[in-house]
């Protein structure tokens, strides 16, 4: 709120999915703020115990606009089958409800890389959902830059190139392009951490402020890795050799293009091997560790184990059919 040290009160979209759990869960943790979950009337989504909880209806803007007053961010997390102008809507309603921080639906690879923008669509409305927050000029965004989540995307062999069931590896080009990701946990950590910040620079330390990242990206991450580094904790955690794999190479323009080719016929493996192949091209779009720098360091996250991700990467692909 205006003239607050810091935010208190954090509304968030999304609060019972994939990546939105863990934020919410991190935000309770630290015990500094009030997270309410925005829902739908009818969503049967389990959430986060001790969240508060807000009903709306996306097809009446003044419910949108309720559930957010007095709340000092707006934290989007939505999929990628969510209806397009749903975080527009969010967004407006923010402006209207007189919201200073919104968090847009971001959670990805550095959507600020032209190439990426011109490959990937669905990384095309990112800049878009930023530029309608400016507009509006009631809001500032903070853009969550996090690369793809680490956990969910060994578990997916059009992903990342594993698979798990048959020993089987696909290297892209020579598998040694290094890409930035973050576990959620990680992701969680960062926004909790982000969002516990002053809102304005404190004497003994400018840098720590939400202010720094207003209307800009803030980049974090677990780890920056290749698909040899990936095989070399599969192989540890495993507990197999490399004789034990099926080890293939395949271009990753090649990859990429096929990629396209199956999505247009309607295979959604075709989308991830498109999206995941683009970031994994070897002209670092996907290391913004070495672009853009992190600030893991400036949120206090901690160093993480690749091998203890690596193990909840295994056990998903076993629990999760991926068509």
């Amino acid at each position: 709120m205006a003239g607050s040290t810091y935010i208190k009160k954090v509304a968030i979209v999304g609060a019972g999915g994939n990546s939105g759990k863990y934020m919410t869960e991190a935000l309770l943790k630290g015990g500094k703020h009030t997270v309410t979950a925005i829902t739908r009337i009818d969503s049967t989504s389990e959430l986060p115990k001790g969240v508060e909880v807000k009903k709306v209806d996306y097809s009446d803007q003044s419910s949108l606009v309720e559930a957010l007053q007095g709340q000092d961010a707006l934290i989007i997390t939505m999929g990628v089958r969510a209806p397009a102008d749903q975080q527009s809507k969010l967004i407006e309603a923010a402006a209207d409800a007189s919201v200073p921080w919104v968090l847009p639906n971001e959670w990805s690879p550095d959507s600020t890389n032209e190439a990426l923008l011109r490959d990937v669509f669905p990384f095309q409305g990112m800049p878009k959902q930023r530029e309608l927050i400016t507009k509006l000029g009631k809001s500032s965004y903070i853009a969550v830059t996090t690369g793809f989540w680490y956990e969910w995307s060994l578990a997916i062999s059009a992903a990342y190139g594993f698979d798990f069931a048959n020993r089987a590896v696909t290297l892209f080009d020579d598998g040694e392009t290094k890409m930035s990701m973050s576990t959620w946990p990680q992701v969680g950590r960062a926004v909790a951490s982000l969002l516990s910040l002053p809102i304005q620079a404190e004497e003994q330390d400018k840098d720590r402020c939400l202010e720094r990242f207003k209307n800009k990206q803030v980049c974090v991450a677990s780890f920056t890795v290749s698909q040899k580094d990936m095989l070399d904790s599969v192989l540890r955690v495993t507990q197999t050799s490399l004789e034990d794999w099926t080890v293939t190479k395949e271009p990753s323009k090649e990859r990429y293009a096929a990629g396209i080719e199956a999505m247009q016929k309607g295979d959604m493996l075709g989308f991830a091997r498109m999206m995941y192949t683009r970031v994994f091209y070897p002209d670092d779009c996907g290391n913004y560790e070495k672009t853009k720098g992190l600030a893991n360091d400036l949120l206090g996250l901690p160093k993480e184990d690749i091998d203890e991700a690596t193990k909840a990467a295994i056990q998903r692909s076993k629990e999760v059919s991926w068509g």
